[in-house]
């Protein structure tokens, strides 16, 4: 398993970063704890997870997704072996969460202790802004709409409760998701300017259905050393081709939960459809070429990857060792300019 640096911090992370969105829901806690234990014998070092999982959001399951790691900290002592991720959320219709989810100063830090009881651990390596409070574009909105948003709070806000965790010893490393140039420029100024955390990574949806980081951000994440961690690489399961020809397998994601649209419709089957024959073609496993690929960008530090079996896990972990040959990518990047961002 390769390492890589992350961000401009002294931590090496595994090029494979274990997602965990379906333990608590999709998955149950020994399942959760089997596929942790795999993972590091096969040289992964690197969770992530987030105070609002398992998904879909809901408050029976809240906080579970966190409990679950923490009962393996527990009991396998793996703790300080571990390069450990989570994330505060943002607004949303999530009252259950401290009263409504919101990323001023109070809620911030409050989010943060209980995450860290959840966990069962004192510090967090990577503590993230899941989403903006402001009105941007994200989770699929590929424009800008302009609204007012003058009472959510500002950036300087956050980054201000960021920096008195740091302080405190409860985080070392601070990270932002589902950002846009802007966002990142923003953080960056408020960082250089008020002595505030600078931000080692952003954490952003990249896949063959969606390459939309490479318009402004990818530059970012270059000159700026902002880690990408890439979310959703195979975009929930479409990219593994099991919804194909209309198929609804029994309990994938894309069948249990109807709300999850992002990657659907005609042009993202006609594109997952193009890169299915790309890799047939190739005699390669479509999910292990479109994980291949995303690993490979230069301005990818880690592919966040999850599964729901062990096979699947397997699967994924062991793209790590596939490399791409010109041929393939030349047509990858054929099929690109046809579909470019089918899946924003």
């Amino acid at each position: 398993m390769e390492m890589r640096k992350l961000g401009r911090t002294d931590l090496e992370v595994s090029s494979i970063c274990l997602g965990t969105m379906t333990w608590g829901e999709q998955n149950s806690e020994a399942e959760g704890h089997e596929q942790m234990d795999y993972a590091v014998t096969q040289g992964i070092n690197f969770f992530d997870v987030a105070e609002m999982y398992p998904v879909p959001p809901k408050a029976e399951t809240y906080g579970r997704t966190e409990e679950i790691i923490g009962t393996w900290f527990a009991k396998t002592g793996k703790r300080k072996d571990i390069v450990l991720a989570t994330k505060v959320a943002g607004p949303g219709q999530m009252d259950y969460m401290r009263g409504g989810a919101k990323l001023d100063r109070k809620s911030v830090l409050a989010a943060c202790d209980t995450s860290l009881k959840r966990l069962q651990t004192d510090y967090i390596d990577l503590y993230q802004i899941h989403w903006p409070s402001r009105a941007t574009n994200y989770f699929g909105q590929l424009g800008f709409k302009p609204s007012d948003d003058s009472r959510a709070p500002p950036i300087e806000e956050t980054l201000g409760a960021l920096g008195e965790l740091v302080k405190a010893g409860k985080v070392r490393n601070v990270g932002v998701s589902n950002e846009t140039p802007w966002g990142v420029a923003e953080y960056l100024r408020l960082s250089r300017e008020q002595s505030l955390p600078r931000p080692v990574s952003i954490q952003n949806p990249y896949s063959l259905l969606n390459r939309s980081f490479e318009v402004g951000l990818a530059e970012f994440s270059h000159r700026e050393q902002l880690s990408l961690l890439a979310y959703s690489p195979l975009a929930f399961g479409m990219l593994a081709g099991k919804y194909l020809n209309g198929q609804r397998p029994a309990n994938a994601r894309l069948t249990l939960f109807a709300r999850f649209s992002r990657y659907n419709g005609d042009h993202a089957m006609a594109a997952t459809q193009a890169y299915a024959d790309l890799a047939k073609e190739h005699g390669l496993a479509l999910n292990q070429m479109a994980l291949a690929f995303v690993t490979s960008r230069h301005f990818t530090t880690a592919n966040i990857i999850g599964a729901t079996s062990m096979e699947q896990l397997k699967s994924n972990i062991a793209s790590h060792e596939l490399k791409l040959s010109k041929a393939v990518i030349e047509g990858i990047e054929a099929i690109h300019k046809r579909y470019t961002i089918p899946c924003p």
